[in-house]
């Protein structure tokens, strides 16, 4: 090989100029400007502040899967922890935008298109509207989209691989770029006072040039063949992030609904830690309390459309006339004595006596002051399904749980007590003064006893537990709703006790005989106890049991 002739350094800067971002002209004595650096180019396609990265990364730290995810998508495809945090970005901030391609590193081009082609879907104004601004719910809705990614990264594994080399390819001619820089400072070190450059450094300058020259060739070479990949993979993108926004969704408005139907209000949520939201979440997705959400809602629905038409001790509908001294309903032609002197004592002595006449109405009761009692029985018959697949004890909890809003509402104490043989009982006490706990009343709702059925237990227990109340604060008129699907004696003596309890405390006893008419029949021990009883044969309707809603 011949040797390289000594140069003028102003001849070599002005070469080398283009990779410097010099000026083309000749200057005297250059230093060497930065190459454009990998690290200047973004790898997150959804821009975001630091707040809203602290968020994420707050996140990711806490959801074990999230974690997981990350780590078996990383083990094929290099951006996969990038495009969840895009993912999850587009979820949870207010107004996502996304950066242009060009300031996108090329290996992370696939996420922008990703990225992009959620935030276009039909569901995804649907799916935003439940996640933003909710760490967890967007967190969610990233791992709702997991299959639907982990498909789409597959699909498009040559796409990634084509992006990824040309991320190495411009790294490599940056690379370059910088060692003409180096070149060139060498050069400028060794130059005479002259400026001529020995000719080793101008060689290793020229040898630098060329290298810069053939990456940038392979660079753009790499970048027009990933982008001819990406713009082949654009109906497969578009069709992948419609079904991943479509899933997500339909999950977070589930897990919203379900949430709503066991009472658990978004401020509730906001202000639970994230763990203790998924382990609740998880919960309530998964065994017999998945199933009764839907009946739970309807109960509750039914049951606060009830209370939009409650009038405590309301007038109600005129059937005819009856005796009594109630002077709101004294017919017009009694109040008429009143206007003749002679008849005035007439008017007293009737009244006094009860027998003027009044317009008989039939209306509500009025409604009970002290706590309201659900006892629910959970003896082995009541895990029989009746209509739609629903059991008798998803039922009858569901009317429980609507039975402990009613008493919300109203300020009163709910008691949730589950029975079955006389030797199985268990209390469930929720003082109006406390938030109702969402973890105990998830307890009350699956714990299930099995066994036979004893009536005089959880009876007793209710009628102990308003006397308690009485002696405490001196609350008369609790309710007590019984809620079975069999008949059982009591006894004459338990009976005596009974009823004096009632009298003295002055409560009234509902009784709701499920799938099991002959509980509710004549004569039975469940008719004599209560003082309003009904039979549910069609367990899908919630409606039967409406009237307690408006006398309670």
């Amino acid at each position: 090989m011949a040797e390289t002739s000594p140069s003028r350094l102003e001849e070599l800067a002005s070469r080398g100029a283009k990779w410097l971002g010099l000026p083309a002209a000749p200057a005297p004595a250059p230093a060497p400007a930065a190459a454009p650096a990998a690290s200047d180019q973004h790898t997150a396609a959804v821009v975001a502040d630091r707040f809203e990265q602290i968020t994420w990364r707050d996140t990711y730290a806490q959801s074990a899967g999230l974690r997981e995810l990350a780590e078996e998508l990383s083990t094929h495809h290099a951006c996969a922890t990038d495009l969840l945090t895009d993912v999850f970005l587009a979820a949870y901030k207010v107004s996502p935008r996304l950066r242009e391609r060009a300031d996108m590193a090329p290996s992370r081009l696939l996420n922008h298109r990703i990225a992009a082609a959620l935030m276009e879907s039909p569901d995804f104004a649907e799916l935003h509207r439940e996640t933003v601004g909710d760490p967890y719910a967007a967190a969610m809705a990233v791992l709702a989209q997991a299959a639907a990614l982990r498909g789409m990264l597959e699909r498009l594994r040559d796409a990634g691989e084509q992006a990824e080399r040309a991320d190495q390819a411009q790294r490599g001619a940056e690379g370059a770029a910088t060692a003409v820089g180096e070149a060139l400072q060498q050069a400028a070190d060794a130059a005479g006072e002259d400026g001529t450059v020995p000719a080793a450094a101008t060689d290793a300058v020229h040898r630098a040039i060329a290298d810069a020259e053939a990456g940038e060739a392979a660079a753009r070479q790499a970048a027009l063949e990933a982008a001819q990949a990406l713009s082949a993979a654009a109906p497969a993108i578009r069709t992948g992030a419609r079904k991943a926004a479509a899933k997500a969704a339909a999950t977070v408005r589930e897990e919203a609904a379900l949430m709503k139907a066991w009472g658990v209000g978004p401020g509730e949520l906001e202000r639970m830690p994230f763990d203790q939201r998924a382990r609740l979440a998880e919960r309530l997705r998964t065994g017999r309390l998945a199933q009764w959400a839907e009946l739970i809602g309807r109960f509750r629905q039914m049951a606060a459309g009830e209370r939009a038409r409650k009038v405590e001790n309301a007038t109600g509908e005129l059937v005819g006339v009856t005796l009594g001294n109630d002077l709101s309903r004294v017919i017009p032609s009694e109040l008429a004595n009143l206007g003749l002197p002679g008849l005035r004592a007439v008017f007293a002595a009737r009244y006094a006596a009860g027998e003027l006449m009044l317009y008989d109405v039939q209306g509500e009761q009025s409604t009970g002051k002290g706590a309201v009692i659900a006892c629910v029985d959970t003896s082995h018959s009541m895990y029989v399904a009746g209509p739609g697949g629903i059991t008798r004890e998803a039922w009858a909890k569901a009317c429980a749980l609507a039975l402990l809003d009613q008493a919300r509402r109203a300020k009163r104490d709910f008691v949730g007590i589950l029975f079955a043989a006389a030797d199985k009982l268990q209390v469930f006490r929720f003082p109006a003064d406390r938030p109702a706990g969402v973890t105990q009343m998830l307890d009350f709702a699956e714990t299930f006893l099995g066994g036979g059925t004893s009536y005089q237990r959880p009876l007793s227990a209710a009628a102990e537990l308003l006397k308690e109340e009485f002696n405490d604060t001196a609350r008369m008129r609790g309710d007590i709703v019984m809620l079975t699907d069999d008949e059982c004696d009591v006894t004459e003596e338990w009976t005596r006790g009974w009823n004096e309890a009632k009298r003295l405390l002055g409560f009234r006893v509902f009784g709701v005989a499920i799938g099991a008419p002959d509980a509710a029949g004549t004569g039975s021990a469940l008719e004599a106890l209560c003082d309003n009883l009904r039979s549910v044969e069609d367990l899908t309707d919630v409606h039967a049991a409406a009237d307690l809603f408006r006398v309670i």
